[in-house]
């Protein structure tokens, strides 16, 4: 079943990494979004599988850990979670993290990134001799965001000596809905082969036949960057498409190497009124 191969495919890659790497655990940037939220769901997972198949002190010892009491105690020895919030951040999206850290054991920090924003605006601002503003600088203002938390949590990992799992997916990357040294910062990119269709579905799976309880928040969420200005109500597929579009024209242009105007001719029928 395609679900369960990618949980015992995902959750074994990383346990391998893990152990071979000798690394004391993850450290990920949790936005309450689907994509961070997977990769804390893995990490549970691959606790969880690796536990029950090599038996709990082997698994301490493979992973060099303390031996720990039970499989939640040791999601919070390995995996540390922090919510990177911006005056463009929800308390949706809050919730969603807390929720779910907290529902699998994960260790959870918040913090707000506000100040590193407006210190690196305020520098260009100076070079410039104008204010930065939505209208003209947009992408620039949302891309400092993403790149200002990258530091931050890039030094909790290697104060932890830990592995920075970068949560950026497949569909994003494929358009470049995505933040150079920001989202796509980390060591390793678990999901960076996993359309964003299948990892919607999969974590409202992960929640009703895997018992992730702590992802209902998540999964009531509408996919959101959190970039702009709440009032501008911003969602990954008004900037982009619907995701099922983007899947459709990726499997046309890449898998069957078809050139643009075949694609717009293959899909014109499917999704024109």
């Amino acid at each position: 079943e395609k679900n369960e191969e990618f949980g015992r495919a995902a959750s074994l890659a990383l346990f391998d990494y893990l152990r071979k790497s000798k690394a004391k655990g993850f450290v990920l940037s949790l936005s309450g979004g689907a994509d961070s939220s997977l990769c804390a769901v893995l990490v549970a997972e691959m606790v969880r599988r690796a536990s029950d198949e090599l038996g709990w002190s082997n698994f301490c010892q493979a992973l060099n850990l303390e031996k720990l009491s039970n499989k939640e105690a040791a999601v919070g020895e390995l995996l540390t979670c922090a919510y990177q919030g911006t005056v463009n951040s929800s308390e949706t999206t809050l919730a969603a993290a807390t929720q779910l850290a907290h529902s699998i054991g994960a260790s959870f920090h918040q913090w707000k990134i506000d100040d590193e924003v407006k210190s690196y605006s305020a520098k260009i601002e100076n070079v410039l001799g104008r204010s930065l503003s939505w209208d003209q600088d947009d992408i620039a203002s949302q891309n400092i965001q993403a790149r200002a938390r990258s530091p931050i949590i890039w030094l909790l990992a290697n104060i932890k000596q830990s592995i920075l799992l970068t949560p950026s997916n497949r569909s994003e990357g494929d358009v470049g809905y995505a933040t150079m040294d920001g989202d796509t910062s980390g060591s390793l990119a678990p999901i960076a082969g996993i359309d964003k269709p299948f990892i919607i579905q999969w974590l409202k799976w992960a929640e009703q036949e895997l018992g992730y309880d702590g992802l209902k928040g998540v999964n009531a969420l509408q996919p959101t960057a959190e970039l702009r200005p709440l009032e501008r109500t911003q969602t990954d597929e008004k900037d982009l498409m619907p995701y099922s579009i983007l899947l459709a024209i990726e499997k046309l242009g890449i898998r069957d190497r078809k050139n643009p105007v075949e694609v717009f001719k293959s899909l014109e029928d499917d999704y024109t009124d």
